[in-house]
């Protein structure tokens, strides 16, 4: 990772997907960029978001990063991996174990995908998700991209 790669951002990263995908069952982000000081993902998603929308994912994100929950990694076969998760992203060479990044407790976390990215150890350490700003595209059945920030107090 580079230097300037921040573990709070893409911790921060995991909790918004895995709010997106529970409030709307929207499939997890298509594209990721994490940048120290702000940060975007794209969802594939039907419609805009309303203000409301925003307010209510903004809370839920802070909600579960000031649960304090501890941000884990395991092994997991890649074939029991493919049957959970979406491995599309993932090149072949990945391996036959793959590192699964969980966010919460691994039998019922808040989010938990593969990933290979540094993570803080605890959302605590995360700060406060704020939403920046996002814009939708009709573009292929609708592309949802969030910018978005952590500051230093939940």
């Amino acid at each position: 990772m580079s230097k300037d790669y921040d573990p709070r951002m893409h911790s921060a990263e995991h909790v918004l997907n895995g709010v997106m995908m529970r409030r709307y069952g929207c499939p997890r982000c298509f594209s990721t960029h994490i940048n120290p000081k702000k940060s975007k993902v794209d969802f594939h998603f039907p419609h805009d978001l309303t203000d409301e929308d925003v307010r209510a994912v903004e809370a839920e994100v802070n909600a579960v990063l000031a649960r304090h929950l501890d941000v884990t990694a395991l092994p997991m076969p890649r074939d029991e991996a493919a049957r959970r998760f979406n491995l599309s992203r993932l090149p072949d060479s990945a391996g036959d174990t793959l590192r699964i990044v969980y966010v919460g407790d691994p039998a019922d976390p808040a989010d938990a995908c593969p990933c290979i990215g540094e993570h803080v150890a605890n959302t605590a350490e995360c700060g406060r998700f704020v939403w920046v700003s996002h814009q939708w595209d009709a573009v292929e059945g609708g592309v949802l991209r969030v910018r978005f920030k952590v500051e230093n107090q939940v």
